[in-house]
């Protein structure tokens, strides 16, 4: 049974009381010695993952000056703040919210499993599992007809390696239930929140558009887009509670509703013009000098050249290439810039029906120095050794 323990109520440093609720698992402590206790390379990057901060709690970061923004909007008055653990099961990441056996992001090419029942948390959303589970919670919701909450952190998922994405980053995300006889949830509601949160980041003036959205955890969802810079961008998604995980924790959907949303980290890399999400990690004062507001916006310390490298090689067709972005990160961590596909193939006759060829280009670039031959050579010979060894890849 989950221990739910340390409740407290603080004033964030913002114009509102909120509460603030942090939940324990009694399990994680055992789940993390064991994992120190291992030396595999599945646990070495897990335990790699666990070592970054979590930026939205960390003063002088973009992403926290955002999320603190987002907090601070009178839309979300009184709301609690929920910190849950990293580590969590399964079951609270992916079945009670109504996750698919067969979705893509269950699999080990997406996920960082500890065990077959524990993984890193890959979204926020996941708190829901926590938050609708804790007795006082219950109760209020039970006595006032309403509960609402927003949880910011860091989550985890493999990915490909570009300007744009990195295994570890930041969402926050937003959840309201309460009961029908105190306010039905529509989705104009929805929009409405959604609206409020755009003009609390962009001003007034923003433009905006709603797409159609499919998330497992909620029905009638919605992708929120606005113009920025002359382009559309996507911003946020969002939906009507899920009457399916309101059964999954035990509240009747025809005496229940709500709506959640939830943003993530690159919203702070558009409104504040950040052109490489590696920027966000640094802890050089030249960089971090420079967010001090919602209305910051990104200078150039320097601009250190690159050093690109290509490696060909052919795989099994089965290999999933993030087993490949693993690779590159045990070596070069936040040296490199993106990993470009340039090409790819098949020739059944010269490598086989099952097998595929690749072509990658590794640009390398340090956003503090300059990076010197010599040092990318060593490190791109440990990548393509690693291939070999570890993907049983034939280097061409």
């Amino acid at each position: 049974m989950m221990g739910y323990i340390h409740v407290s109520t603080r004033k964030l440093k913002l114009h509102t009381m909120h509460k603030q609720i942090t939940i324990h698992d009694p399990r994680e402590a055992d789940l993390l010695k064991e994992l120190e206790g291992r030396r595999d390379i599945k646990a070495e990057r897990i335990k790699r993952m666990l070592k970054l901060p979590d930026l939205s709690k960390k003063d002088s970061s973009s992403v926290k000056i955002l999320f603190d923004q987002i907090i601070g909007l009178p839309r979300f008055d009184g709301f609690d703040i929920v910190d849950f653990p990293k580590i969590v099961s399964v079951q609270d990441n992916f079945d009670l919210l109504n996750t698919p056996k067969d979705h893509p992001s269950r699999g080990e090419t997406d996920t960082y499993y500890i065990d077959e029942t524990h993984l890193l948390r890959t979204q926020m959303t996941a708190f829901w599992s926590y938050y609708l589970r804790d007795a006082d919670v219950l109760k209020k919701l039970e006595t006032e007809g309403q509960i609402a909450a927003l949880s910011p952190g860091i989550v985890f998922r493999k990915d490909e390696i570009d300007r744009h994405h990195f295994p570890a980053f930041h969402q926050i995300d937003g959840l309201l239930i309460c009961k029908k006889e105190k306010k039905v949830i529509t989705q104009q509601v929805l929009k409405d929140v959604q609206i409020d949160l755009a003009k609390g980041l962009f001003g007034e003036d923003i433009e905006y558009k709603f797409l159609d959205d499919n998330f497992p955890y909620t029905i009638e969802s919605l992708e929120m887009d606005i113009m920025f810079n002359g382009d559309w961008l996507e911003v946020n998604g969002a939906g009507l509670v899920n009457p399916i995980v309101l059964k999954n924790f035990g509240l009747d959907p025809e005496v229940y509703n709500g709506w959640a949303f939830g943003f993530g980290d690159r919203l702070a890399m558009i409104k504040m013009e950040i052109p490489d999400i590696r920027i966000l990690w640094s802890d050089d004062s030249r960089i971090t000098s420079q967010f001090k507001d919602i209305n910051s916006k990104y200078k150039a310390v320097s601009k250190f050249p690159p050093i690109a490298r290509d490696i060909s090689f052919i795989i099994d067709k089965s290999v999933s290439l993030n087993n490949y972005y693993e690779i590159v990160r045990d070596f070069a961590e936040n040296l490199i810039e993106e990993v470009q596909l340039i090409d790819e193939y098949e020739d059944a006759a010269k490598f086989g029906a099952d097998k595929k060829s690749y072509t990658f280009r590794i640009v390398y670039r340090s956003l503090e120095r300059t990076l010197t031959h010599d040092e990318v050579s060593t490190i791109q010979d440990q990548i393509i050794k690693k291939t070999q060894d570890s993907l049983g890849a034939v280097i061409r």
